[in-house]
């Protein structure tokens, strides 16, 4: 029985840089959605609704596109400095998303709405991608 479950385990194993990719490419794409759909810039909805400058509603806007794009490309850098743009990638994801919360969402807190929504599965890959950084 004990064989069964290791030839499962090691079959599997070998895909554990597949299921870290598919989190990169769908954290990295839903930024660059959210992103792009902030265009042109500066972003009406951002300084109308929510009161933010000009300038402010832009870098956000930019802040998305780039993160995930940064997110994806990190992908390919098997070295230092692509563990290092995961990480910063992730620290940006954790940033706007808290941000995201503390602005957009604050009736959100605990609530069945949190948990059903994308904003916290953006919010726990990019705590994934801050802790974890290029590693395999």
């Amino acid at each position: 029985m004990n064989n069964i479950f290791q030839k499962f385990n090691n079959f599997f194993s070998n895909f554990e840089a597949l299921g870290s990719l598919f989190l990169r490419l769908g954290v990295g794409i839903a930024f660059i959605i959210y992103g792009v759909g902030k265009f042109p810039l500066p972003p009406e909805g951002l300084t109308e609704y929510f009161g933010l400058s000009p300038f402010l509603a832009s870098l956000v806007a930019i802040s998305e596109v780039s993160t995930g794009v940064i997110l994806i490309i990190a992908n390919f850098l098997k070295n230092s400095i692509g563990n290092t743009l995961t990480r910063l990638a992730g620290l940006n994801i954790v940033i706007l998303m808290v941000c995201i919360f503390a602005v957009a969402h604050r009736d959100w807190f605990i609530t069945k709405q949190l948990f059903t929504s994308i904003q916290i599965f953006l919010l726990i890959g990019g705590i994934y991608f801050l802790v974890k950084g290029n590693k395999i």
